[in-house]
């Protein structure tokens, strides 16, 4: 028998990688889900994989449902990856983002405590809680200034962890993970915006028809952006040590958007500044104006490294639409 795996948040974008990674590695892997007998885990169909998982009903924010799965399964390996996770949506739903992460977290500390399993538990933390971080990539060792909402529950909830694994001996780590993005990344987050602008753009031009616009906000921010399936390794790689730790999973490289979006324009033989209008309107109250990690930890204890750059990314997620990029 190999080892179970129970991935919350099975339908997300780290959701997908991470099970299709676990699968391919002999893993018995269950999933959850609010209602698993309505969802439509499309990323996981997307993969084929969808029957090979054990999919469950689970509400996050509810201790009890919590506990019965995590008792009924008994996983070796748990991976956290619930919770809201958009950080423009938390400024326009702070209650919900707080408490899918935080109280979603806490419920899982508390079961593996009251059940007193030894399960390795994962928690998916981020690079938002960072803040600003303009002259040097944060490490380990950076103290955390969150801004929004989201960044306020994922702070809270990597405490959480590093309290439970102090006070109790778990096996709890956190990953601060900065920016990751594949094609299965939704629409709402302003990387596949900007690709799925790009590639519509490029297709209305071929087909003769009015082009509209891309309309962004903040261009100038700068982040630093990897590749989701190299990102759910590290994920898997922290629980496979003897002592858990946390870890900054980054690429190193800061771009600004002003770059993503041309990059995303230029892969489909197109000039963004003819198609991308700024509108005020999509400002956040607060923003980062500049993020970036320094993933030598990760390097050095995990082996770990991103081979992908943002370049890499942009054209990679091109692809993932069915679409050749030029040049």
């Amino acid at each position: 028998m190999g080892l179970k795996a129970l991935i919350f948040g099975i339908s997300g974008q780290d959701g997908a990688y991470l099970a299709n990674l676990l699968l391919q590695r002999g893993y018995e892997v269950y999933g959850t889900s609010r209602d698993a007998q309505i969802s439509s885990f499309r990323n996981l169909v997307r993969f084929g994989i969808r029957d090979e998982i054990q999919l469950e009903s689970v509400a996050i924010a509810d201790f009890r449902s919590v506990l019965q799965v995590v008792s009924r399964i008994c996983p070796d390996e748990i991976y956290n990856l619930a919770g809201q996770t958009s950080v423009a949506l938390s400024f326009e739903q702070p209650v919900d983002t707080l408490e899918s992460i935080v109280v979603g977290t806490l419920n899982i500390l508390e079961s593996l405590r009251f059940l007193g399993h030894a399960s390795k538990f994962y928690n998916a933390c981020s690079s938002e809680c960072f803040g600003e971080t303009p002259d040097f990539p944060a490490d380990e060792s950076t103290p955390f200034r969150p801004r929004s909402p989201y960044a306020v529950a994922r702070s809270a909830a990597f405490w959480e962890v590093a309290n439970y694994r102090e006070a109790y001996g778990l096996f709890a780590c956190s990953g601060i993970l900065f920016n990751h993005e594949s094609p299965l990344r939704p629409e709402r987050f302003v990387t596949q915006k900007i690709i799925a602008a790009a590639c519509r753009i490029k297709d209305e031009i071929r087909r003769g028809q009015t082009v509209g616009k891309l309309l962004l906000g903040n261009l100038s921010v700068e982040r630093d952006w990897g590749w989701a399936p190299e990102f759910v390794e590290a994920m898997w790689l922290m629980l496979q040590r003897e002592r858990a730790e946390d870890y900054v999973i980054a690429t190193g490289e800061c771009r600004p958007l002003e770059d993503f979006a041309a990059q995303a324009f230029a892969c489909v033989g197109l000039d963004w500044r003819e198609h991308v209008s700024i509108d005020k309107a999509l400002l956040r109250p607060t923003d980062l104006q500049k993020g970036w990690g320094n993933p030598e930890k990760a390097h050095v204890e995990l082996g770990w490294r991103a081979c992908l750059k943002m370049n890499d990314v942009v054209k990679k997620m091109i692809e993932g639409r069915g679409i050749e990029h030029e040049g």
